[in-house]
């Protein structure tokens, strides 16, 4: 909790130093230099399953920018609202085909396949654009951790059994992340979708 406290303490310092007139968004984590350059670190390789019970990998995201979060149906909390305002970005993006949506249950053992699927279709969202993915939980958490910094973690004392973090997270055709905003506030949803286009016009 610590690493993920930290890490969302430097992308404030770093988005108060950039500013918005820079065209480039900053590369967030920590960098280490390999012949003199800096080398910032990188989404690990993943496998997990779509509501259409397709496998959705690192290369399902090939040559596209992706909005990350995590997530739990039976989530009596901030889940509806991190949905709700992620489903605006997606409408936003809806016709760009470099743009794409990866949401990742934490609770497995409820968030079945067809469970994930009658979600999305409620929202009137598909894949391949936006993916409700389901696996290992150990490994969904793993990686909320080590990757994407985002707390995701079991706790018989929350509401519905499971505590995460409520950040979007936005991550560039090379693996990195680009941008942390939260959910919970719409104005950073508006952030969001500026950032995107941002980034759209430095990798395409």
């Amino acid at each position: 909790m610590k690493r993920v406290f930290l890490f969302y303490w430097a992308v404030m310092v770093a988005l108060c130093s950039c500013g918005n007139e820079q065209e480039r968004l900053p590369v967030l984590g920590e960098a280490t230099m390999v012949n003199g350059k800096p080398v910032y670190p990188r989404i690990a390789d993943f496998d997990f399953v779509n509501q259409d019970g397709h496998h959705i990998t690192n290369a399902s995201f090939k040559d596209n920018i992706y909005i990350a979060d995590f997530i739990f149906l039976s989530c009596p909390t901030i889940c509806p609202v991190m949905t709700r305002e992620l489903k605006k970005v997606y409408d936003a993006y809806q016709t760009d085909d470099r743009v794409s949506f990866i949401s990742h249950t934490i609770d497995p053992e409820r968030d079945t396949i067809p469970r994930l699927k009658a979600y999305t279709e409620t929202l009137d969202v598909s894949a391949p654009k936006w993916n409700f993915v389901t696996g290992n939980q150990d490994s969904i958490m793993k990686l909320a951790e080590k990757s994407y910094y985002s707390a995701a973690n079991a706790d018989s004392t929350a509401p519905g059994g499971l505590v995460h973090s409520g950040g979007f997270l936005l991550i560039d055709k090379n693996r990195n992340i680009r941008g942390v905003y939260n959910s919970l506030e719409p104005k950073e949803t508006d952030r969001l979708i500026a950032d995107i286009k941002r980034l759209l016009r430095e990798q395409f």
